[in-house]
């Protein structure tokens, strides 16, 4: 049999333009000759009542600890944050809490997106090519989890 190709399209693995911190000009570089480091995301200003969700906690320490700033903390609100994959965690988490208290606490959800910064290192630092940095963006939300006030 032949191997029907189409015209254009090649077996030579692409090159993704990455932006500089100096130049704005887009720069060849090849994936194999770089180490990806992905930076913490700027977060929220941290409050007592600030639940940050990610997918490397227990899903249930983080529901207790929901539930116990609630409960226990004597915080009226909490607001729950949660980025990238972890949306679906802080979702669930939220639900779960107005689930157990039986429709008492009322959700107000927001969505944003995030900018993140990622350093591309070279792999060999004999070489004279430079640290290179990209900026990626991501899905956010925040959830407020509350009761609401008796009137």
């Amino acid at each position: 049999m032949t191997d029907q190709r189409t015209p254009g399209m090649s077996t030579v693995p692409q090159t993704a333009p990455v932006l500089t911190d100096s130049t704005s000009l887009a720069v060849e570089m090849d994936p194999v000759e770089y180490t990806l480091r992905k930076r913490l995301p700027r977060k929220l200003p941290k409050r007592r009542n600030d639940v940050y969700v990610n997918m490397k906690t227990d899903f249930r320490a983080q529901l207790a600890r929901c539930q116990k700033l609630l409960e226990g903390g004597g915080h009226r609100e909490i607001c729950v944050h949660g980025l990238g994959l972890a949306i679906n965690r802080a979702i669930n988490i939220a639900l779960q809490l107005q689930a157990s208290s039986q429709g008492v606490l009322q959700l107000a959800a927001n969505t944003s997106t995030v900018e993140l910064v990622d350093d591309l290192e070279p792999e060999d630092p004999d070489e004279a090519s430079e640290p290179m940095t990209r900026t990626r963006n991501n899905s956010a939300i925040h959830i407020k989890v509350f009761y609401p006030d008796p009137q």
